[in-house]
């Protein structure tokens, strides 16, 4: 689903070799030659639209490229709404920072405390949680679960019921011996924000996030709620959710053009919730990734615990991604990614060079099954690179 998901699939090392290689990215000066990559990867990929962000300082590059509908052909617009993933994830950890800040959490707490019935909860810690160390399973990789995803897409998920789904699997590992991404984690975390705040969760992100750093465009819907708001980018999918791997006839048919992507746009998103629910747009999540990175959210020492959180996913691979309290490390930019069916997008903010990355689209995976705004940040980088 995500780049953080699971280190054995080898893209989170490909990704982070690559971006590690490219520290000293350059502000682009030769913007057409931007677009010109973006388009070929379009084509290459099967990727019906894409919005990018660069933005350094007072400079910024924002452009929009394809198609925001198939159906239609509409043109695809720099201000649409997208489903960014477990982007989100990072907004549930800066609720459950300030509420440690605010002394009404330890990052210590045990997950018993509030969730009795986890296996492991006496020693899983709220800091298991959000670094992805827990050892819970996820609830998303259940076929299962999946088939209900295919053929009801319309139907909506109590947190407490993908609680249930994560839990009764079998514990993974000890707590806080190994990462495992599991977006049972983040609906632990959403519900125990819900019961500190004592708001619903879309409201807590408003409150504590969206309306003091000015992000009108950006929401968590109500769990019924399936629609994104106008204008907005139509969502895609190859396969399904229970089985996204084309053929090689298929991914051929697909390049060329006779094997479309489903449009899984109004898929409700309660599934994923605090885990990947939210709803944003490029200008809007560049603003949210530097205060993030940038330390507007948080305290200081908060804040600094955050960053000094940060370790790789595989000890055995320095080159591997890292991850800490609900933020991750990719090369030289910190920030997340997202992905959930119809969508992906990339967030990341160098905060040693000040460039931010914002890459949009409204694919989920190419035919090939990669993650399609990953693999056009990781152009654009190149790309941006100076000559040796």
């Amino acid at each position: 689903m995500d780049i953080f998901r699971n280190c054995s699939l080898g893209i989170a090392s490909l990704f982070v070799c690559f971006f590690s290689a490219n520290v000293h990215a350059q502000w682009p000066a030769d913007q057409a030659k931007l677009a010109g990559a973006v388009e070929q990867l379009l084509k290459d990929n099967a990727i019906p639209g894409a919005i990018v962000l660069l933005r350094q300082g007072d400079q910024q590059w924002l452009q929009a490229f394809g198609v925001a509908d198939l159906k239609t052909g509409q043109s695809m617009q720099t201000d649409m709404s997208f489903r960014i993933g477990s982007n989100t994830k990072t907004m549930t950890g800066v609720v459950i920072l300030q509420l440690v800040q605010d002394g009404k959490l330890k990052l210590d707490d045990k997950v018993s405390q509030f969730f009795p019935d986890v296996p492991q909860g006496d020693k899983i810690t709220i800091a298991d949680l959000l670094s992805m160390r827990s050892g819970i399973p996820t609830y998303s990789e259940l076929k299962s679960f999946n088939r209900i995803l295919d053929e009801h897409p319309e139907q909506s998920f109590t947190p407490e019921a993908l609680i249930q789904m994560g839990i009764e699997q079998k514990p993974m590992f000890p707590p806080g011996t190994e990462y495992f991404y599991s977006n049972t984690n983040f609906v632990m975390l959403g519900v125990l924000a819900e019961r500190l705040t004592g708001m619903k969760l879309e409201k807590a992100y408003q409150q504590r996030i969206f309306a003091p750093l000015k992000m009108t465009h950006t929401l968590l819907p109500a769990r019924e709620d399936n629609k994104l708001p106008p204008p907005f980018a139509h969502g895609y999918l190859f396969g399904t959710n229970v089985n996204p791997d084309l053929t090689e006839a298929q991914q051929k048919q697909a390049l060329a053009g006779k094997l479309l992507p489903s449009d899984v746009t109004n898929a409700n998103p309660s599934w994923t919730w605090a885990a990947g629910g939210a709803i944003s747009t490029a200008e809007d999540l560049a603003t949210y990734v530097e205060a993030l990175v940038g330390g507007k959210l948080l305290s200081p020492a908060i804040h600094k615990q955050q960053i000094d959180s940060i370790r790789t996913i595989n000890p055995d691979d320095p080159m591997s991604a890292s991850y800490g309290l609900s933020i991750a490390k990719m090369g030289p930019m910190l920030g997340h990614d997202g992905s959930l069916p119809g969508y992906q997008s990339f967030m990341g903010h160098d905060p040693n060079t000040g460039h931010t990355l914002i890459i949009m689209t409204n694919l989920q995976a190419t035919p090939s099954g990669q993650q399609a705004a990953n693999i056009i940040a990781q152009a654009l980088l190149k790309e941006m690179a100076p000559a040796k």
